[in-house]
């Protein structure tokens, strides 16, 4: 079977966004060159210039006692986003903003997926799925 092509148009994007909620608490970390981490348990990671930064299950990070940078919620825009579609980004980061909802985005392969304050994880659903709606009317 054929997978689907990713979608570019932002309109369809916006319609098609379905955004879930992931369960769980997930954190920044910064680990240490010492710290063996198990690659399947990582949700995603940067390498920067000061380090290496990681986004773990909250339990995992307690385990392996590395200090939370930030607690956050994990919603992932099911929708199979091209890489090089323009405007999703901006297109959601606004009304969160408006919501006073801090925001910090991994794109995927396939997903966007947004890492939100632990305690706003239903209110920047709420926005989310208002902001579906409202592309879905027009």
């Amino acid at each position: 079977m054929t997978p689907p092509e990713p979608i570019r148009d932002l309109r369809e994007l916006l319609r098609g966004m379905q955004p879930v909620l992931n369960q769980g608490t997930f954190v920044y970390v910064a680990p240490q060159a010492h710290d063996r981490l198990d690659p399947d348990r990582i949700v995603a990671s940067m390498r920067e210039l000061e380090g290496l930064s990681v986004i773990v299950d909250a339990a995992y990070a307690n385990e392996l006692q590395l200090a939370p940078i930030q607690r956050c919620a994990w919603i992932t825009l099911t929708v199979h986003s091209a890489l090089d579609a323009v405007g999703l980004t901006a297109a959601f980061a606004t009304p969160l903003a408006d919501a006073g909802i801090s925001c910090n985005v991994v794109a995927g392969a396939r997903h966007d997926h947004l890492f939100v304050p632990e305690h706003q994880a239903q209110a920047a659903l709420d926005v989310l799925l208002g902001l579906q709606r409202a592309a879905s009317m027009r």
